[in-house]
């Protein structure tokens, strides 16, 4: 299995879900579900995920490194089995690039979560606590990925 998370610049939410699913597999030992992340729009190709969420998140021991910006691209939609969006805005920007040829899933990250959102806000201009919000719904979102992909035999 594969997922992407998609938010607007994949600097500070969709780069949060990723490292914080990643380590959730490490440790469960799950090595067969690949994870990434990218943004709707250009905006910060190249640069790492914002110091706040790196910030954040190493508090919670999640690790950033090696994560750059990307955007979302079309063969995202051929590689991917879900592409997962952080709002309901890129959710609809994601939809209006999906080629014919798509075989991923495109949904709401949320729609993971056992919490009860619809969208993973976005805290780049706000203070630390958006972060540390962003970091719970990422939590419950991987825990509701990792059941979903293991359906209770990992």
């Amino acid at each position: 299995m594969k997922v992407l998370f998609v938010c607007l610049g994949n600097i500070c939410r969709s780069p949060t879900a990723e490292a914080v699913l990643r380590q959730q597999l490490a440790d469960a030992g799950i090595k067969d579900l690949a994870v990434d992340s990218a943004g709707t729009a250009a905006y910060h190709v190249g640069n790492p995920p914002d110091s706040r969420a790196m910030q954040a998140g190493r508090r919670r021991g999640y690790d950033f490194t090696g994560l750059k910006a990307r955007q979302l691209m079309a063969e995202d939609f051929t590689a991917f089995d879900f592409i997962l969006a952080m709002d309901e805005d890129n959710l609809s920007n994601i939809n209006k690039i999906k080629p014919a040829n798509s075989i991923a899933k495109v949904l709401l990250a949320a729609e993971f979560s056992e919490r009860n959102f619809r969208s993973v806000p976005d805290p780049y201009y706000g203070g630390a606590s958006g972060f540390e919000e962003v970091l719970d719904m990422c939590e419950s979102i991987a825990q509701g990925i990792i059941a979903y992909h293991c359906k209770g035999d990992c």
